[in-house]
Order: C-alpha cells, then sequence, then structure tokens
C-alpha cells in the first residue's frame, strides 16, 4: 500500500477545496491532522491482568506503533482500583503511520461493521472528532479465533482547524463516511 497517498491527496486535492470553500490566503492556513489517538479504557483489568497484554498486542497490531498502558492516578476503592494500575491502553500516531491508520480504517475496517450507516458528525467545538468502535474485530489484523473478549475503543481525530465545520470539511474530504442529515 502506498503510504503517502492521503498526503499527497490531501496537498494536491483536499488543500484546494478547502482553500476554496473557506477563502484562506495562504496554504498555511488550511487546516490539518496533526495527529490520531487510539485509545481502549480497560476497567476489566482492575481484575484481570493479561487483558492489558491481550490490549497491548491488539492496538500494536491495528496502528503498526507500540501501544503504551495508561495508568491510574489515583485510588478508587469502589472501583477495586489502586494507584499506578495499568486501566487503559493508548496510541498516538503521526505523520505517515498516521495517515497509513487512516486510510486502513476508511478503506477496510469501516466498511467491516454490521448494519454501517455512517458515523456521527459531533465535533467537540474545537475542529477535533472522537470515534467510538464497539469491537476490536473489525481491523483485519485481528485474528478472530485467538479473541477471549470484545473491546472497544476511542479513536481521535486531532486537527489544527478553528472551528467545527472546517474540522468537519477536513475529515470529510479525507474521505470519513459522516451520516447525512
Amino acid at each position: 500500500m502506498n503510504t503517502a497517498s492521503l498526503k499527497q491527496d490531501y496537498k494536491e486535492r483536499i488543500v484546494p477545496i478547502l482553500t476554496k470553500e473557506f477563502g484562506y490566503t495562504s496554504v498555511m492556513q488550511v487546516p490539518k491532522l496533526q495527529k490520531i489517538v487510539v485509545n481502549q479504557g480497560l476497567g476489566l483489568a482492575t481484575a484481570d491482568k493479561k487483558i492489558i497484554e491481550v490490549a497491548l498486542n491488539e492496538i500494536t497490531a491495528i496502528t503498526g506503533q507500540k501501544a503504551v498502558a495508561t495508568i491510574s492516578k489515583k485510588d478508587i476503592s469502589n472501583f477495586k482500583l489502586r494507584k499506578k494500575m495499568p486501566i487503559g491502553v493508548r496510541v498516538t500516531l503521526r505523520g505517515n503511520r498516521m495517515y497509513e491508520f487512516l486510510e486502513r480504517l476508511i478503506r477496510v475496517a469501516l466498511p467491516r461493521v454490521r448494519d454501517f450507516k455512517g458515523i456521527q458528525n459531533k465535533l467537540d467545538g474545537r475542529g477535533n472528532y472522537t470515534l467510538g468502535v464497539q469491537e476490536q474485530i473489525i481491523f483485519p489484523e485481528i485474528n478472530i479465533d485467538n479473541i477471549m473478549k470484545l473491546l472497544g475503543m476511542n479513536i481521535t481525530f486531532t486537527t489544527s482547524a478553528a472551528t467545527d465545520e472546517e474540522g468537519f470539511a477536513l475529515l470529510k474530504e479525507f474521505g470519513l463516511p459522516f451520516k447525512k442529515n
């Protein structure tokens, strides 16, 4: 797969479209995709330590970059949680790996979701978007036979856009399948 195809598409096709749509005077004003963060909160890990290892391996396989465990900051007795216990997994993707992951997400993973009608078009107010994925098995890197538990994840797209309209236009041009209103 050509790693720079979405990056090149951004420079050659998306920048002129957004410049025309929003009336930018400089190429530097056009919003960019800065990073993609793949995050998996694993509250179940307080009971079973192996879940963190499995999740680390799965997220590493999905993204192509080594995942790190996130640890708790304080004790919460109601959740049987101790300070510095691993309770999640995350990866921050930038550059070519980010574009490569985005391409796989759009072209391979999202079409594999059952009864898929598009993703919600609610941004956070600053041009960033978070997508919730229910099951990790939509990614072809995951072998369904080795799955112990279906785990969801959040995928956050951080852009340099100042407004939701600009961020939405950027992500739509990249090919994210938003629902029609």
